[in-house]
């Protein structure tokens, strides 16, 4: 059923095999469960984990919280597989290439910084999977203490053949820009497309398949998951809703490696890798409220302004992982998608500003409106920590002189943003060794001219 290379697999068949995950993220400890249809009644019924499980299997249990977590938090799966995953091979330190959490490699830098779009390694020349892809280019905070995030690029052209990836720091919230990624966890397959999202929640084993060069982002929290934002004087619709969150449908290889299945672990910063002969999606049935899921951007209600000012980004949250501070967020998933503009006597763009946050904006596909030149899909920008920022010369010359009636904003256009209240250090990868960084950047603002009139009277209507 499943190839280990780069052939796309039949499209009906990947595309079925998701839940509808009501309610997914509202909370309240919602319960999912599936069983591989090879294997009819393999979920054991009445309790979690019987004497002897349905089918031989054995009954493991993947916690995301404390136990004694307040039930509308607690986070918890069942999986009944055919090994359990504690049989394997001691863990050993290996390279972890560009992936860190060493946020003292460079002096810090507050400047704007805007990356061109990340280049990707010819398969011609280097074969380079999902985790040899993965790059760092900015993070705050500790995962020792399960505080903090990390964004990282992923470049890569080749699958991941008989290894597969656990993050036991965080959850990794991953946004494919080029090329469309097959993702095989331990709960069954997803199939994420750019302008699709998927969070892959911390412990959960998973292997990325890909189909050509294919590039993303992704967004790493530690200590805490994400959740739909409260939608408060929104009301009760709005913005991303529950039931368009996709949960994969189980499905399991009964498969030997005689050669070794590499099992690589995320841990405290560093990678390390473990041996065993069996393939780790072995699970047969599994049913909880923690599992993996996936989210298509075209889904999201925009909610916008129809009177006048330019409204705060926050309405454009699609996910956010909360800080122990009220109503400030770990990190924001923020989109800017296809929307109308109607606000009257008014500057229509982002507004200038400088923010008690940091702001990482990211393209998957068409121009961003504020900066139609320079910022590509595929690159980035870093505004940080209280670092001035705001549209170009063209676009506040082009947007205050506009005739406004309503437009269309963005369309064929998907910019996001991971905001963060950490303020954000740079790596040394992402400041030097990946040779991307625009150094014109500023040069953007520049050309900025003075109006200020002091003879300027208001009018007489």
């Amino acid at each position: 059923m499943f190839q280990h290379d780069n052939a796309r697999p039949h499209v009906a068949r990947i595309c079925t095999q998701f839940l509808e995950a009501e309610n997914y993220l509202s909370g309240f400890g919602n319960e999912f469960s599936s069983e591989d249809p090879r294997c009819p009644g393999s979920l054991p019924e009445g309790q979690n984990n019987p004497q002897v499980c349905p089918y031989g299997l054995y009954a493991e249990q993947l916690s995301g919280s404390a136990f004694t977590c307040p039930r509308p938090t607690n986070k918890r799966s069942w999986l009944y597989r055919i090994l359990p995953s504690v049989r394997h091979k001691p863990y050993t330190a290996m390279h972890c290439g560009n992936l860190t959490e060493n946020w003292d490699e460079v002096e810090p830098d507050p400047n704007q910084l805007r990356w061109m779009p990340f280049t990707i390694p010819k398969s011609s020349e280097k074969k380079v999977d999902f985790v040899t892809g993965l790059h760092t280019l900015c993070g705050a905070g500790d995962t020792k203490s399960r505080n903090g995030i990390g964004i990282h690029m992923f470049t890569c052209n080749t699958s991941m053949v008989d290894r597969c990836f656990n993050n036991s720091d965080g959850d990794f919230l991953i946004v494919p820009q080029q090329g469309e990624i097959l993702i095989t966890t331990e709960f069954g397959k997803m199939m994420v497309e750019p302008n699709e999202i998927c969070v892959i929640q911390q412990g959960m084993r998973f292997s990325v398949n890909v189909f050509g060069e294919t590039r993303g982002y992704v967004l790493e929290v530690y200590g805490a998951h994400f959740e739909l934002p409260d939608l408060g004087p929104i009301g009760a619709n709005g913005l991303a809703n529950p039931r368009d969150f996709l949960t994969p449908v189980a499905w399991y290889e009964d498969r030997e490696v005689a050669t070794g299945y590499t099992v690589i672990n995320k841990y405290q910063g560093k990678l390390f890798s473990s041996q065993q002969v069996f393939s780790p999606f072995n699970v047969v049935a599994w049913h909880g409220n923690y599992t993996p899921y996936k989210y298509n951007l075209d889904n999201f209600m925009v909610i916008n302004c129809v009177a006048f000012d330019h409204a705060d980004p926050s309405i454009f949250t699609v996910l956010t992982a909360k800080s122990s501070r009220p109503g400030v967020a770990m990190a924001d998933f923020v989109i800017f998608p296809p929307r109308w503009g109607v606000a009257d006597h008014t500057f229509r763009p982002p507004y200038y500003h400088r923010n008690c946050m940091s702001e990482f904006m990211g393209l998957i596909k068409g121009h961003y409106e504020a900066k139609e030149e320079g910022f590509q899909p595929g690159g980035g920008t870093l505004h940080s920590t209280m670092t001035p920022h705001g549209p170009d010369r063209d676009c506040f010359e082009k947007s205050s002189t506009a005739l406004l009636k309503p437009e269309r904003v963005a369309d064929g256009t998907m910019a996001f943003m991971f905001e963060s209240s950490f303020s954000m250090a740079v790596t040394k990868w992402g400041l030097e060794t990946c040779q991307r960084l625009d150094k014109s950047y500023y040069q953007c603002w520049e050309p900025l001219r003075k109006h200020f009139d002091p003879n300027w009277r208001p009018s007489k209507q």
